[in-house]
């Protein structure tokens, strides 16, 4: 075999509109045009397979190169997306999901968040087995062979050739190799012509999300195979004996045998290889005293994409958790704002004056629909035209265009694109921006906050060039204990296992780089280090030379025979047959019967989103409770509250929620720890029934779980209208109870969920309760389910804070109905509305982060976060002007307050615990919590007065106010607190 030039390589995007090819040679980078020896850009045909084959023929004409010296073809291309988010039953598979998960998990079943019409077509079967692991690396249960088998023998009646396993806490599973054991016994006895997935191949912490990105990985796996095969067999055809990879979402490598295992991981390759060959072409940041972190604005004729490559020359990623057809994954994506702007967006000139452009667009029709082409819509590109910044078509077809118009039209584009560009950046010094794509020139050359405006040289391929010259990638993503060894020592470690990932991969050895070290220490789990360790290096092709490169005889495309009309009306029927629709929320009315709320699956979606805002940044994401409460609703278990007026004064009223380690919820989703809790509470206090159940807290995730506890399918008991706290706090101690009587806290229980247990009985003072369950939560799983002594009805109306159940559900509300209208603007008003006015709650700041502190101690996450007032230029809606200066909020675990620093350097305490300072994203009017803080949010900052529980006695500032959080100042309230009316009160008969 003739070894081919080590640096000639192809690189071809296949985007929606158009395939793009180029032939480089790594060798002449140096060289003005960057080492571009051919480059060639096509429609992209409907047939993908066909379009690659043409484009790649293209260059190897246009460069007379000889195929035999091509050291490797990389393609990036979204196929495999756009077959599930086009939910094609041609390409997607049923598929069967096997939970190892003895004790947990069962509440929150696999598929539990899918898209109806998705979940119809990819829902083959699904079953729990005994297995998982702890936080700490131990086993929950070891697996049990025969029960494996059992589920086997079920997935081979069903004819299922796709399989997903997915384990509790399986990457880190690195000594019992669950999974691993699980598939072999799988492929033993379904066949080895069965697709296993192990869900510790796809993705990272978080069950569910990681289960439901093996899912999607697993459904297009028949599909993806056979797009490998016609991508070889195309290779057969121009006689290209060289590798063959796929770029993936990171934007590394991925050879094709890899790429046909694990599809997901090329599913937002395009926006990474625009983002890397931009870099590429430009040549910023090649030396390592150069490096720098750099924006990437990709327009074309409908969007710009834009994102942000790090000074390590890869993109920043997504936050914790992206969706892909309406399904929710943490699979690694890199973190993408697009906007209505492009080459063809419509401009308008509106009656008053002020002229907008897009977001809608011609698109492409642009070059029959615009008017340098001869048509009648003004476009951007008219203006770029009209203002002499680009030759394109005829110009003379746009003198017509008013000069007030085409300068108001640009202001407007410089504004869109300043305001994403400002967005995508982490921190506020001004950083270069690399232009690429069809649609760049109606970019200007200046942009606030920008260093510089680069449009590099073959500006247009930049896809293509950023798939020749992807480097091989190795990530670790582990918990670590560093109770023996230092945290930089286990660093070291594992960043060395990550270096040997990339280069079995087939990474140069000496050309390795550590492109990037998170370390995250776990909340409530003394010694466990969550360790991310990322490094790339340059493909070794000499190496890969030596290698047989074995390509499929057959010439098969990657099309189908299936009849694409009828897929199409079977994909329509699903959609029809299956997808719910959510009604005026104006006229929604609640169901009251009698004196009892019942709940739907609208008031328990509304309640989650009022739950997260009433923590305070803090509580947990109360999204796993709310899948748990709206299934069973929808399995017809009734949900009910009922408000304080309707407990007798001796009525026995349960109590508590979960304790513990947000970082197991997110493996351990939702089990019975709780309701177990609560029974051994039952048992030992001998008290054989109770008579409604309440929450320890209404913030967070804790404001659902009494809902659960009194559903039907548990104790079948109402649930009372009011909480311990009003908002959430970080410790047991800090509820209103305690504000009034010591000892009121024991006896507690509290329940792992998986058999393990126990109850305190005897506490000198309320606050060694919480030190003590928290010593013990940690031995049992580090998340436990809690459940204290039962207050009395007379001590719930004396005691609690009342109808926050209806609060949340108001607050709930007033997001929906503000999404619903496009009236997302409005919605702290509205929520301040629901508080009881201006004179109960008050709209504090309007700004973006600009500055992000973060550490954790004991089990708290500790910081502060900084907003800035918006600049005139940056407003987007009337209203904003009375904001100035800078706002500080710290937190321990929930906001503490708000304090304004004015331009002047004057500070003004604007509020303090205990009054509920919620901050919300202004694009969606949901709740931030302490996790999804970043740079560049555009948030509103709302205060709520604090119920009386906590200011009207020196006891209760003690427990609730700034000083039980180490700030020595003075309470002084927001407002006046106003009780929310109850929601059984309005609607009620």
């Amino acid at each position: 075999m003739v070894s081919p030039s080590p640096s000639i390589r192809i690189g071809v995007d296949v985007g929606g509109t158009n395939t793009d090819s180029v032939l480089l040679d790594e060798a002449l980078r140096s060289s003005p045009n960057r080492g571009i020896i051919a480059h060639f850009k096509s429609p992209t045909t409907p047939d993908v397979t066909t379009g690659i084959e043409y484009a790649v023929k293209a260059v190897l004409a246009d460069s007379k190169v000889d195929p035999k010296d091509v050291a490797s073809l990389t393609i990036g291309t979204t196929h495999f997306i756009n077959a599930i988010v086009e939910q094609d039953v041609r390409r997607l598979a049923s598929v069967g999901v096997i939970r190892l998960s003895s004790n947990f998990t069962r509440a929150t079943p696999p598929f539990v968040d899918f898209p109806p019409a998705l979940k119809e077509i990819m829902c083959g079967h699904y079953g729990w087995v005994s297995g998982g692991l702890q936080i700490d690396g131990s086993q929950i249960r070891p697996l049990k062979e025969d029960e494996i088998v059992a589920e086997c023998k079920i997935l081979k009646e069903k004819g299922l050739k796709n399989v997903v396993i997915s384990g509790v806490y399986s990457p880190i599973d690195e000594f019992f190799k669950q999974e691993e054991v699980a598939r072999k016994i799988v492929l033993r006895e379904l066949g080895e012509d069965v697709n296993v997935v192990c869900s510790h191949e796809i993705a990272n912490l978080g069950l569910l999300e990681r289960e439901n990105a093996s899912i999607l990985n697993a459904s297009i796996l028949t599909f993806a195979k056979r797009t490998i095969k016609a991508f070889r067999a195309a290779m057969r055809r121009l006689n290209l004996h060289c590798p063959l990879f796929l770029t993936q979402n990171d934007g590394t490598l991925v050879d094709a045998e890899s790429a046909s295992r694990l599809p997901i991981r090329t599913f937002s390759s395009g926006p990474t290889n625009s983002m890397r060959g931009a870099a590429y072409l430009s040549g910023l940041g090649e030396a390592d005293s150069e490096k720098v972190g750099m924006v990437v604005v990709d327009i074309g004729g409908t969007t710009a994409d834009v994102g942000m490559l790090l000074p390590s020359g890869f993109p920043r990623q997504a936050s914790a958790y992206v969706t892909v057809a309406g399904v929710r994954i943490n699979y690694s994506m890199p973190a993408i704002e697009s906007i209505g702007l492009g080459g063809g967006s419509i401009v308008r000139v509106l009656s008053d004056g002020k002229v907008t452009v897009g977001p809608d667009s011609v698109g492409h029709y642009l070059t029959t629909a615009a008017r340098v082409f001869g048509g009648e819509t003004l476009t951007a590109t008219d203006i770029t035209v009209a203002a002499g910044d680009a030759d394109v078509g005829n110009s003379s077809l746009v003198k017509s265009v008013e000069a007030d118009t085409v300068v108001k039209a640009k202001a407007a584009m410089k504004k869109l694109l300043e305001d994403v560009v400002d967005l995508m950046k982490t921190s506020p010094e001004p950083v270069p921006v690399l232009l690429v794509g069809g649609g760049s020139i109606i970019s200007p050359v200046e942009l606030a906050g920008v260093s510089k405006v680069i449009r590099p040289p073959f500006h247009d391929v930049a896809n293509a060039v950023g798939a020749a010259i992807a480097k091989v990638g190795g990530t670790v993503d582990t918990i670590e204990n560093v109770s023996d060894k230092s945290v930089a020592e286990t660093v070291k470690e594992v960043t060395n296992k990550a270096i040997q990932k990339a280069i079995d991969a087939g990474a140069r050895p000496d050309s390795v780089r550590v492109a990037e070290v998170d370390t995250i220490p776990l909340q409530y789990v003394a010694n466990q280090v969550r360790i991310v360790v990322k490094v790339a290096g340059d493909l070794d092709i000499s190496r890969l030379a030596k290698q047989e490169v074995l390509i499929d005889g057959s010439d098969e495309t990657d099309d189908d025979s299936t009849d694409h009309i009828e897929a199409k009306k079977q994909q329509a029927a699903f959609t029809k047959s299956t997808a719910k629709s959510v009604g005026d929320i104006s006229s929604y009315r609640p169901n009251i019967i009698g004196k009892e709320w019942h709940l739907t699956e609208t008031d328990v979606e509304w309640l989650a989103d009022g739950c997260y805002v009433l923590g305070c940044a803090g509580g947990g994401n109360p999204y796993p409770e709310f899948l748990q409460l709206r299934d069973m609703i929808r399995e017809g278990h009734k949900v009910r509250v009922v408000d304080q007026q309707s407990l007798k004064d001796d009525a026995v009223v349960c109590w508590g929620g979960h304790m513990g380690s947000p970082a197991v919820s997110v493996e351990r989703l939702g089990a019975d720890e709780c309701v177990e809790a609560m029974r051994d509470l039952l048992e030992y206090m001998r008290l054989e029934d109770f008579d409604a159940a309440m929450g320890l807290e209404i913030g967070g995730g804790n404001g659902l779980q009494p809902l659960i506890i009194g559903s039907s399918r548990y104790f079948n008991r109402p649930v009372v209208d009011a909480d311990l706290m009003g908002r959430a706090y970080p410790t047991y101690y800090q509820t209103t109870i305690c504000v009034y009587e010591e000892g009121q806290l024991i006896p507690a229980a509290i329940s792992s969920g998986d058999g393990r247990s126990m109850v305190m009985t005897k506490a000198n003072d309320d606050v060694i309760v919480d030190v003590a369950l928290r010593a013990a939560c940690s031995e049992m799983g580090s998340r436990v389910g809690l459940a204290a002594r039962p207050l009395t009805g007379a001590k719930v109306r004396s005691r609690a804070v009342l109808n926050t159940v209806s609060f949340a559900w108001r607050i709930g509300r007033a997001i929906a109905l503000a999404n619903k209208t496009n009236t997302v603007a409005k919605v702290a008003d509205a929520i301040i509305a629901e508080a009881g006015g201006p004179e109960t709650a008050k709209k504090l700041f309007v700004g973006k982060i600009v500055g992000v502190e973060q550490k954790l101690f004991k089990g708290h996450s500790y910081g502060q976060t900084i907003i800035e007032a918006l600049s005139k230029d940056e407003e987007e809606q009337d209203g904003q002007t009375e904001f100035s200066g800078k706002l500080r909020i710290p937190f321990k675990n929930e906001n503490i307050l708000a304090e304004l620093e004015l331009p002047d350097g004057a500070k003004q305490m604007l509020a303090t615990v205990p009054d509920l300072i919620c901050v919300l994203d202004s694009q969606n009017g949901r709740a931030l919590g302490v996790p999804d803080y970043r740079y560049g949010l555009r948030v509103t900052v709302i205060g709520i007065a604090a119920s009386p529980r906590w200011t009207d006695t020196p006891r209760g500032l003690e427990l609730g106010g700034p000083r039980a959080f180490g700030y020595d100042i003075d309470y002084t309230p927001l407002g006046v607190y106003k009780q929310p009316r109850s929601v059984i009160e309005e609607y009620g008969e």
